[in-house]
């Protein structure tokens, strides 16, 4: 039985598709097993949420059927559970969904309903760049099917916002199977680390290492951002810990947005000091700076 997907996400059931795609990648930030707070099984109920209500077709059966939608097959778990059985040709016209009649109405006086069989699952693993990550990418891949040992190639955009070890269905890419549907395509989307660069939700977050006088004086530091290189100034007196915010350089989650990017300064002590800067040091501190 099906939980509540869009409770689970935090979402209306009007909600767009761009709404709870953003609902699941605020959760899966907080939920992925890879974080110190994370929670493996609430992160497989919101992967099982998002698969279902981002998926347009499985999205009507789900908000057809309710509690008796099975999130696993994509389609109705036995018994009705109040389904209305007179509204059946209305509500399921035209979408492309396979019923056993017969198993219907052998569910309806007793009988147990049978399920389309389906195909195996295929796994294969993608990896991509920190960048790509931020922008999205469009990935030609290629996979071996067991049926016919044939290598298949498929097109797949992978969104903008991708954590590493996260993956994305393409539904009926699997393995095919005899009187039923072929399973589907799991691709295990590997992202490589940033040397200093890290996401969070829309945003993307680094630390910058500033030595004593650049905080206490101020100065003009440039970096590396995802695409391009960035300049922020460091006014006089900036505390360690404080933050600059740098808009728009973070992820793109739409055709013309991204999120920002949050430089925290922290305090970068000199390991060694020459007898020059120590005596400096020394008349500035006699000085009460």
């Amino acid at each position: 039985m099906a939980q509540d997907y869009y409770k689970l996400l935090e979402v209306d059931k009007n909600a767009s598709q761009d709404e709870i795609k953003k609902a699941f990648r605020q959760k899966a930030q907080k939920l992925h097993p890879d974080k110190p707070d994370g929670d493996e099984k609430r992160f497989k109920e919101i992967n099982e949420a998002y698969t279902v209500l981002s998926n347009p077709e499985k999205r009507k059966q789900y908000d057809t059927f309710g509690s008796n939608f099975d999130g696993a097959q994509g389609g109705p778990a036995g018994g009705f559970g109040g389904f209305d059985f007179n509204g059946f040709q209305g509500n399921f016209n035209g979408q492309n969904m396979e019923f056993d009649l017969g198993g219907i109405f052998s569910q309806f006086f007793g009988g147990g309903m049978r399920r389309t069989p389906k195909g195996a699952n295929i796994t294969i693993d993608v990896s991509i760049s920190f960048k790509d990550s931020v922008f999205g990418v469009n990935k030609t891949i290629s996979y071996f099917k067991k049926k016919d040992s044939k290598k298949h190639e498929l097109s797949i955009d992978i969104p903008p916002g991708m954590e590493d070890r996260q993956a994305l269905r393409v539904t009926g890419r699997g393995e095919p199977i005899e009187g039923g549907n072929p399973g589907d395509l799991i691709v295990a989307v590997h992202v490589e680390k940033h040397p200093y660069l890290r996401k969070n939700g829309q945003h993307l977050e680094m630390e910058l290492k500033l030595l004593p006088t650049e905080l206490i004086l101020g100065t003009k530091k440039e970096f590396e951002g995802v695409d391009k290189k960035i300049e922020i100034k460091i006014l006089e007196r900036t505390h360690p810990g404080e933050v600059f915010r740098v808009k728009g350089e973070g992820i793109k989650y739409s055709a013309h947005s991204r999120g920002d990017l949050f430089v925290v300064v922290t305090l970068d002590i000199p390991k060694k000091l020459d007898k020059k800067a120590r005596k400096l040091l020394e008349e500035l501190r006699d000085l009460g700076v």
